[in-house]
């Protein structure tokens, strides 16, 4: 009951977090990468998780990351670095062989309708509280036309951090 409460708390908290319409610039001591499952409502019977993540570089260190109508150009809090702060409540989906998570919240990572996403490792916990790391490749992912949500693929699971983070 007690770490239900906890969960709930901090969930509480990020939520908040996640909800600022200006990301805050974080330092890479600052910057923590980590996924923590939210309190199931039992309603969906999926677990929801949130993404905590640095993201992003400052556009004086960039030539361009993104390349739309054929123009290369910069676009804040997107692809490597962690100059934003950002989170997102995603759910974990796996198929067969496959692990891929889909944002619920519609617009907390951007108002785009693409995504640059860097490679990240996300320290968790497995079913048996130890530490394990989601590791997540980069990717650049579209929005779903109906449904608004970006869907990150190619996901796995490791003892140790796949990526930098940085």
């Amino acid at each position: 009951m007690k770490k239900i409460l906890t969960l709930t708390v901090l969930a509480a908290i990020f939520f908040g977090a996640c909800k600022k319409e200006n990301h805050q610039a974080v330092t890479p001591e600052q910057s923590l990468n980590y996924m923590v499952a939210l309190p199931d409502d039992g309603k969906t019977g999926n677990t929801t998780f949130l993404l905590i993540t640095g993201i992003g570089h400052n556009s004086k260190d960039c030539k361009g990351c993104v390349t739309m109508n054929g123009h290369t150009t910069h676009i804040d809090c997107m692809g490597h670095g962690n100059e934003c702060s950002v989170c997102a409540a995603v759910q974990l989906q796996h198929l067969s062989t496959t692990m891929t998570a889909t944002t619920i919240d519609t617009f907390n990572l951007t108002t785009e309708d693409f995504f640059l996403m860097p490679d990240r490792s996300l320290l968790t916990e497995d079913e048996k509280g130890l530490p394990v790391y989601l590791n997540i490749p980069a990717q650049l992912v579209y929005r779903d036309s109906s449904s608004l949500q970006f869907t990150f693929t190619g996901l796995f699971y490791s003892d140790t951090a796949a990526y930098e983070n940085y």
